[in-house]
């Protein structure tokens, strides 16, 4: 637990990834390295950089990412 809050944070910037998704039209169920997650109909699956796989709510993907055009 902090007890005290640091004064000096500093500004960072998350690094550009690109990662592949499709929105999935039924619920779903997807092994992760956290278990077995859920997604509602509508919600994205993921594949991150190195091949692994998770749910994404809609709104939250949607917030998130943009489509990148080849």
């Amino acid at each position: 637990m902090i007890t005290k809050m640091p004064r000096n944070f500093n500004v960072y910037r998350k690094k550009p990834v690109k990662i592949k998704a499709v929105q999935m039209e039924e619920e779903f169920e997807v092994k992760t390295l956290e278990g077995v997650l859920r997604g509602k109909a509508g919600d994205y699956l993921l594949q991150g950089v190195k091949g692994e796989l998770y749910p994404c709510d809609k709104g939250i993907f949607e917030e998130t990412y943009e489509e990148v055009f080849k």
